[in-house]
């Protein structure tokens, strides 16, 4: 049967195949459609969850691993950060039933702090990790995923990247799916409780066992050598493949040696590929890794090979590689004439400059605003954390001064307080990054008596990566109903001294509240409760009464909403962005704004 289908949805679909029991995950782009799609399609036998973060769902799915169920983990790359104490040591205590965890890897990076490589991580916790180039590829390889896993009784890494991800492809699925059956738990202290003894033993066996996982890759199907080249080659791996494929689509003289797996290193196979070549160049995102250990191999085996990749900058280390970009490396370094033929795009004009921005009649806004306003001629730092509010940072808000990881705001908040008693921090988070990673900065601030004011954004959904539900939604990836986690009691309970929940859209409230807050001393919150417009969009409209407009321009000098424009040097409203949150009009200092339509 065929699917017209996303990279993660490919995915998807290629681990139901497999049978697996369980899913978990936290949303991240590029990968957060790998749990959404599971969700529409048929998964009887199989449990369904966003965690509260990517700990938890490591964890979660590492007992149904122990009980021979077949798991499957989902994060993006700093995901798994978050995740590595759990996974350190999975690889030395090993599973039962397949246990997948997939870490979409974001090269650019489009929409993540960093461009770190999944593959590293591979490497350092001593575990396989396969690099699909394709969502067709990755329909099957995860599937392969499982087997090896199982074979060889060790969680493994799958790493896509943000090109896999999110391209469309055909593919041939299975119709029906059936989730596996597996035995349940077996009780064995010796094997599933972590001692430093068994962790001492198991090392050696990972070892041991590596040097078998990387002959058995040698062999695995994904691994290739395209064209009749003698002296000369490419190597690719992961979407990088695919680009010197197309390069190299009319030229039969260079070898394309393409790496499916990456670790452990399937060197049989390289050995062989490189047979008479003198030199390669190596194509890869985002770390030179393929290159390292072909420089590796090469040393030990004495192979007299040219190689070059990122190490003696013949290929950029950062951000992405293109067909563009390989076409030019090829005609530097191999003296080639690559050019294929393309759309000539001499006369295309610039594309504009759209910075992100806040959306049109977000709350954040109006609560970055009422903070601002308030804290007026105080020294204050403002401490970010990661979500849509992060754009809080743009100007003319300017209300984000650290940003560093996800719950890191609230931490960082009590740093700054520690070193500068005379001033007053802020931490803001998202309701969902409260739940994923901000409760334990709560306790420490409460613990260690530290003097901030935790602002709260809570907008009722996960909105930065596709509005996912978590804790404080009321629902759950299973479709059912549940009891709501109420942030407020939540801080109450862990001892904060004040918690006051106001709409941000009253705006003399809000900043009424906050100027009280910072009268007070100790861990004050401030939850500024209203819901993202794109799940409960406002369905009135603001105009500018021209008669009335001073021509002042502090509504857009002072709230940066995208919908509020100069036009023929006067102030207007763009009706199709704006939401009639009434922001603007609260701001305006002669009442020209009013809300004109419901």
């Amino acid at each position: 049967m065929k699917e017209y289908v996303m990279g993660n949805g490919a995915i998807a679909l290629g681990a139901l195949a497999a049978g697996v029991n369980l899913a978990a995950g936290y949303p991240g782009t590029p990968s957060s459609e790998i749990i959404e799609t599971l969700s529409k399609y048929p998964h009887e036998g199989l449990h369904l969850e966003w965690s509260v973060n990517e700990k938890a769902a490591m964890e979660v799915a590492a007992a149904a691993a122990y009980s021979g169920a077949r798991a499957l983990v989902t994060m993006k790359q700093v995901g798994l950060n978050v995740a590595s104490d759990p996974l350190m040591s999975l690889a030395y205590v090993g599973v039962k039933g397949g246990m997948v965890i997939v870490s979409a890897d974001d090269p650019g990076p489009i929409s993540s702090q960093t461009e770190q490589d999944t593959r590293r991580f591979a490497d350092f916790c001593r575990i396989p990790v396969f690099d699909p180039s394709s969502p067709e590829e990755a329909y099957d390889m995860i599937q392969d995923a499982f087997e090896y896993s199982e074979k060889y009784k060790t969680p493994v890494l799958f790493r896509p990247t943000t090109r896999v991800c999110h391209a469309y492809a055909a593919i041939d699925v299975k119709e029906g799916y059936e989730a596996k059956k597996y035995e349940g738990f077996v009780k064995d202290s010796k094997k599933w409780v972590i001692f430093p003894g068994l962790s001492y033993r198991n090392h050696g066996l990972i070892e041991e066992r590596n040097v078998r996982i990387g002959k058995d890759m040698s062999d695995y199907r994904y691994n290739s050598v395209e064209g009749k080249g003698s002296v000369r080659a490419v190597a690719a791996s992961g979407i990088s493949y695919a680009y010197a494929k197309e390069c190299l689509k009319d030229i039969d003289d260079i070898r394309l040696i393409r790496v499916a797996v990456s670790y452990p290193f399937p060197e049989d196979f390289l050995e062989e590929a490189l047979d008479g070549i003198k030199e390669v160049l190596c194509f890869e995102e985002l770390s030179p890794y393929v290159e390292e250990q072909l420089l590796k191999l090469a040393g030990r085996k004495h192979l007299d090979i040219d190689i070059h990749g990122k190490l003696d900058g013949s290929v950029p280390h950062n951000g992405e590689l293109s067909v563009e970009i390989i076409k030019s490396v090829l005609n530097k370094v191999y003296g080639m004439d690559v050019t294929g033929s393309q759309a000539c795009l001499s006369d295309m004009p610039d594309l504009p400059v759209r910075p992100p921005v806040l959306c049109a009649g977000c709350p954040h806004r109006a609560s970055f605003y009422a903070v601002k306003q308030a804290a007026k001629g105080r020294e204050a730092f403002y401490c970010g954390d990661i979500g849509c509010y992060t754009l809080g940072n743009a100007m003319p808000l300017d209300m984000v001064d650290t940003c560093l990881c996800m719950g890191a705001g609230i931490t960082m908040a009590q740093g700054f307080d520690h070193m500068h008693k005379d001033s007053v921090s802020f931490a803001f988070v998202g309701d969902s990054t409260f739940f994923a990673s901000g409760m334990t900065g709560v306790v420490n601030a409460v613990y260690n008596e530290a003097d901030i004011i935790l602002c709260v954004l809570d907008n009722s959904t996960t909105a930065m990566t596709g509005h996912q539900p978590h804790p404080g939604t009321g629902r759950n990836m299973m479709g059912n109903v549940v009891d709501k986690i109420d942030i407020a009691k939540v801080l109450e309970g862990i001892g904060v001294s004040r918690v006051v929940t106001v709409d941000p859209f009253e705006l003399d409230r809000s900043i009424e509240v906050i100027k009280e807050c910072m009268e007070e001393k100790g861990v004050r919150a401030v939850i500024f409760k209203s819901p993202c417009i794109a799940i409960s969009r406002p369905s009135g409209k603001c105009a500018v009464d021209p008669d009335k407009c001073i021509n002042c321009k502090k509504c857009v000098r002072e709230i940066g909403c995208p919908a509020i424009t100069l036009k023929d040097g006067c102030i207007t409203i763009d009706r199709s962005q704006c939401t009639g949150c009434g922001l603007c009009s609260q701001v305006c200092p002669v009442g020209a704004i009013s809300e004109v339509q419901k």
